[in-house]
């Protein structure tokens, strides 16, 4: 437990040598505020202006791989209630989360571990706490969830069951969008993972960091954040993610530009850390089980003569793997993991 973060960190003067980021994995100068990512309204206009919305965010996925979501059927009351209750959750004593920490955190249904599923083998950590937690079925794992606060699981499976409702709603309008059957994106979506990421005030936000530069494997991610954090790399550059209240910030992962045969995009993204605020973000992650026997490939409807193949089939877990050995390479912008499955 004393690793975590939160659990040495208040009052600290400066950043330990072994948080301390390389020079090339460090923030670098200040990142503006992005203001072109659109934010997409599901609400009003869906049932009238459908084939807008899902042309905007399309066009949102092909330029940025990332977008907002308002009035998207999470209520207001819920987004502030499940914030409130991990603000609790991060703030209680070491002995209350004891029950759900690990130190070998890959593979479990749920655990509580600083900086990353390899904190014993990082040169550098980063300045984060997490808890994760698989949630589908929810009677399957809600048993191994936390027991305090004392209303987690109640509340949590709640949330996990609206954002659910709201990514297949996405995700259909995303397959209606690409010429696929409705339903399309079921069977590649039964994993559904909560990460929560907590990041204490930071001395020196420019020699630590929150989360490194990272696509996600997965097929797409759903994130409510209540403080500024989250930058995407776009046109040459880092761009911040306004956190706007009651929003889902959507972005897109590995899986979901591989079945699209490339036509949308992953977003490369991180997460920076603050002097004088502590962040948490509520992930919720939605892809293939790493057990997936169903081969994951570019959708046939989306190969053609014109718009050939770009990549071959595989098996969920050996990309998971591959991704795990792709993380811990030097960064470079040369290349993605996704070259190894390239046509």
């Amino acid at each position: 437990m004393a690793q975590l973060v939160s659990s040495w960190s208040n009052g600290v003067q400066s950043v330990p040598e072994d948080y301390l980021m390389p020079p090339e994995k460090r923030p670098g100068d200040s990142v503006s505020v992005c203001n072109e990512i659109p934010v997409i309204d599901l609400h009003e206009n869906l049932k009238n202006n459908r084939s807008d919305i899902i042309k905007h965010i399309l066009k949102a996925c092909q330029e940025f791989g990332l977008f907002q979501v308002i009035n998207h059927g999470v209520s207001e009351k819920m987004m502030e209630d499940v914030m409130v209750l991990y603000h609790e959750f991060f703030n209680m004593s070491i002995d209350d989360k004891l029950c759900v920490y690990s130190e070998t955190p890959l593979g479990a249904a749920c655990s509580l571990y600083p900086s990353s599923l390899n904190y014993a083998k990082e040169d550098v950590h980063f300045w984060r706490d997490i808890l994760r937690h698989l949630c589908h079925p929810l009677e399957e794992h809600t048993p191994s969830w936390p027991d305090k606060p004392s209303r987690y699981r109640q509340e949590v499976g709640r949330y996990a069951i609206e954002v659910r409702k709201m990514g297949f709603k996405i995700l259909d309008l995303i397959a209606e969008g690409l010429g696929l059957k409705d339903g399309y994106f079921n069977e590649v979506s039964q994993n559904h993972t909560m990460a929560i990421n907590h990041y204490p005030p930071c001395p020196d936000p420019s020699l630590a960091m929150g989360i490194g530069a990272h696509r996600d494997a997965n097929l797409i991610t759903f994130i409510q954040q209540d403080q500024y954090g989250l930058q995407m790399y776009n046109h040459g550059k880092w761009m911040g993610i306004e956190p706007i209240p009651n929003a889902f910030v959507i972005n897109i992962g590995y899986q979901l530009e591989i079945i699209s045969n490339g036509k949308l995009k992953s977003v490369e993204h991180r997460g920076v850390t603050s002097s004088t605020a502590a962040r948490t973000s509520i992930t919720t992650f939605v892809g293939p089980n790493l057990d997936h026997s169903v081969a994951v490939e570019p959708a046939k409807e989306l190969v053609t003569s014109t718009s050939p193949r770009k990549f071959k089939s595989y098996q969920f877990n050996n990309f998971i793997a591959d991704y795990l050995a792709y993380s811990k390479k030097p960064v470079s912008r040369d290349g993605t993991l996704l070259d190894l499955y390239r046509l």
